[in-house]
């Protein structure tokens, strides 16, 4: 139904004149074409369209299965409509549909990285629409119809799957029947319920009431038990009056005639009709623990506050962002044409649908991670009456449903592209949202391999213990929280989190067996610094980041990650007290920027404010071994306001003697510098510099100070699209990693995993 992105409970104010800004301020609309491909010199003109563009056409032409590999048409979907039935407007026509149709491409682009173009058919006659799609299969993987009137609706899409060889899906039924029946499943739960003896009444027989009722039936709803209402009364067998074969299908012997009559005793109430439909009346009239989905838009058949009103026990749904649970339909087409896509699905069935309606009800069973609650102003839903159904910004949704989505595919036989690594396919799903858990992947599937004990040591916080885990549960080691355990322990039953998981211990630092040791030892390196014992027993037994370093230096763990409550620098400070440089290292902050699909190494972000030249070489051996870690072969640039000596500076100076002084050291690895950051990143320009012993262009960046490492990572993250992992701790005798003040627990686990890695060592 609704298709807005509000936050649950938070009631959106918007004017008129906001919408029309919006839509008209710079470019207006909300599409444009972006190439994928440089077309920056006349070698990419001619690759890309003549004369190189022949050579994809004949090999097409010769194998039409090759579209996939040389076009966007894998990844493209139509969105049509007439604009019969605009988003609960009626009939407006084409052209007015067209702003409705662009937002739905934005949230196919947004939400599932699947590229949409909109089209707007200008015709109400279902023939001429049909002939005026048909033809379109060679451009598009697959067909989202819109806002289309029924029971034409039905009629175009039947035509429509029966002609062409890519899925065709008209999400006003499908999308809305698959995420109220995932809502449905989960009150059925919660009521403790028996699906087949449960009585649902759904009021609303055009397209979407008409989908609801065949997806439950096929969910497993007894077809006895479910009763269909319109604006004539109950779809009973024998009716004449306003009857189609769509509606035949869900006729049933019955007495009743009317909606009021159907609703007493029933179970659960489906409104895909008016506002108003359902009275506080009939509220009163229905089971113990009524469900109520009440969709109609924008005013629902009652709102939750009259539902409410009338039974207490009741358990309601609308289309509308500003309540609870909202049906909204970008929970399921953009992730469902996912999947269908990625395996090139030659029609989306029953049995995919079925699987979306499973995965997204399993999903709101599952605790909320903290980019739910970011993004909803800290509001952190969990499963229970008011949230049965996830939200749209939960970041899981792309590698679920999919995922459900494709198996189905696959198990009924329309998928022409099995996928065969599942969890291969779950990484690339999550990396097109997120792109460092692109980048995280092969680190996770190391530390899986090889799990480690980590600390956090601030294991009272809430999102230090949602992050400890989810480190448990994805399988990456043993997560230590250090803390008062009955604080520990109110506080994970106050997220809604069991610690009774194996996996996840507590230590409180004062009632250690450990802490004399740990005190004895962190004294030992601390007495010629003007620290007395009992300091360091205070230090050991008050502070858990000297606890749980000490644990990680005395191998009671094998790493440690903080910095939620303090800042890095404080953090690091009082790691370095417990925890040695690794001999022969250097300590360094380095952190990985990633910014279309390229990861770029970038030092020295943390430590070292102003350095040498003798500095900057140490920084760009260990920098080097980051980027090896990670699985690149390092190639380094010395970075400067200069290139190669012009224009000359003080700087600069300290760069070229730093090259010469990794000259003298035999390295292997390439080198060079001093050069400006457009150079070392761009070929074209390095190619002025012919005598530069870097084959390509740089993938490790070496600045010349710490100032100008910090604007340019925070700038690039704000301005330039990318995304940027760190900073990240190397050269530690011993894994520790230090997270940005009140990190969200998705980066602690990333950086937990970091630590377990030891991507220093």
């Amino acid at each position: 139904m609704a298709e807005s992105a509000d936050g649950p409970g938070k009631r959106p104010s918007i004017t008129d004149q906001e919408a029309l800004q919006f839509h008209s301020r710079g470019r207006p609309g909300k599409l444009e074409i972006v190439a994928t491909k440089p077309m920056a010199t006349q070698r990419d003109l001619s690759l890309a369209y003549s004369p190189g563009v022949a050579v994809p056409v004949k090999a097409i032409a010769h194998d039409p299965s090759t579209v996939y590999d040389y076009t966007v048409r894998g990844n493209m979907v139509a969105v049509i409509t007439n604009g019969t039935a605009i988003l609960g407007l009626g009939n407006l026509g084409a052209l007015a549909a067209k702003p409705v149709m662009e937002g739905k491409a934005v949230l196919f682009k947004r939400f599932a990285d699947v590229d949409s173009i909109d089209l707007e058919i200008g015709t109400e006659d279902p023939d001429e629409f049909i002939s005026a799609v048909k033809f379109l299969g060679p451009s598009f993987g697959g067909i989202n119809l819109e806002d289309i009137k029924a029971p034409e609706c039905f009629y175009i899409e039947e035509r429509l799957r029966e002609m062409m060889d890519i899925p065709v899906f008209h999400d006003d039924q499908h999308g809305t029947a698959i995420i109220a029946a995932a809502g449905m499943i989960n009150a059925i739960h919660l009521t403790d319920r028996d699906i087949k003896s449960t009585r649902l009444v759904c009021n609303g027989a055009g397209a979407a009431g008409i989908a609801c009722l065949d997806l439950i039936k096929a969910i497993g709803f007894e077809p006895s038990n479910v009763i269909l209402c319109d604006t004539k009364g109950v779809v009973y067998r024998g009716r004449h009056e306003g009857m189609n074969q769509w509606k035949s299908a869900h006729a049933v012997d019955t007495p009743l005639r009317t909606l009021e009559d159907a609703m007493a005793g029933a179970d659960i109430f489906f409104g895909l009709s008016a506002k108003g439909a359902l009275t506080p009346k009939m509220v009163k009239s229905m089971a113990a623990n009524p469900i109520i989905f009440a969709m109609a838009n924008p005013d629902p058949e009652i709102t939750p506050e009259d539902a409410q009103k009338a039974r207490e026990d009741v358990i309601i749904a609308t289309g509308r962002s500003d309540y609870p649970n909202q049906v909204n339909n970008v929970l399921g087409f953009p992730y469902i044409f996912r999947g269908a896509l990625d395996v090139r699905a030659k029609t989306i069935n029953m049995e995919m649908k079925i699987a979306a309606t499973h995965a997204l009800a399993g999903l709101a069973r599952e605790d909320v991670p903290d980019d739910v609650a970011a993004a909803y102003r800290g509001a952190r839903p969990r499963f229970g009456r008011d949230y049965i159904i996830p939200v749209p910004f939960d970041p899981r949704l792309i590698h679920v449903i999919p995922i459900a989505v494709a198996k189905a595919a696959m198990e009924s036989g329309v998928a022409q592209r099995p996928i065969v690594d599942m969890e291969a396919y779950k990484a690339q799903l999550s990396a097109r949202r997120d792109p460092i858990a692109g980048a995280m992947q092969r680190i996770i599937e190391r530390v899986r391999r090889t799990p480690k004990r980590v600390v956090f040591a601030e294991g009272e916080e809430e999102q230090v213990i949602r992050a400890a885990h989810s480190f448990v549960h994805q399988g990456l080691g043993t997560a230590i929280l250090v803390g008062r355990e009955e604080r520990v322990r109110a506080a994970a039953e106050a997220a809604g989190l069991d610690l009774a998981d194996r996996g996840i211990e507590i230590h409180n630092a004062r009632l250690s067996q450990r802490n004399s040791l740990y005190a004895q030892f962190l004294y030992e390196r601390l007495q010629r610094r003007g620290y007395l014992f009992r300091d360091c027993q205070r230090m050991i037994n008050q502070d858990r980041n000297y606890f749980g370093a000490a644990m990680v230096a005395q191998g009671d763990a094998d790493a440690m990650v903080t910095g939620v409550t303090r800042n890095f620098s404080i953090a690091l400070e009082e790691v370095r007290r417990v925890i040695d440089d690794k001999p022969g290292h250097r300590v360094v902050g380095v952190s990985i920027v990633l910014s279309r699909g390229r990861p770029i190494v970038v030092a020295d972000t943390a430590i070292t404010e102003m350095p040498s030249a003798e500095d900057l070489a140490e920084i760009a051996v260990e920098a080097a071994g980051v980027a090896r870690r990670f699985g690149y072969e390092p190639r380094v640039a010395m970075l400067a306001f200069s290139n190669f000596g012009h224009p000359p500076g003080e700087r600069a100076q300290r760069v070229q003697e730093a090259v010469r002084i990794l000259d003298s050291r035999r390295l292997d690895f390439e080198y060079d510098g001093e050069m400006g950051a457009d150079v070392a990143l761009n070929k074209e320009l390095m190619t002025a510099y012919p005598f530069s012993r870097l084959k390509d262009t740089a993938n490790v960046l070496v600045m010349p100070a710490l100032h100008s490492a910090s604007i340019s990572t925070r700038m690039l993250q704000e301005l330039g699209g990318a995304t940027v992992i760190g900073p990240l701790i190397v050269g530690l005798e011993k894994p520790v990693q230090i997270v940005s003040l009140g990190a969200k627990d998705s980066d602690i686990v990333n950086m937990a995993a970091m630590a377990s890695f030891n991507i220093g060592g």
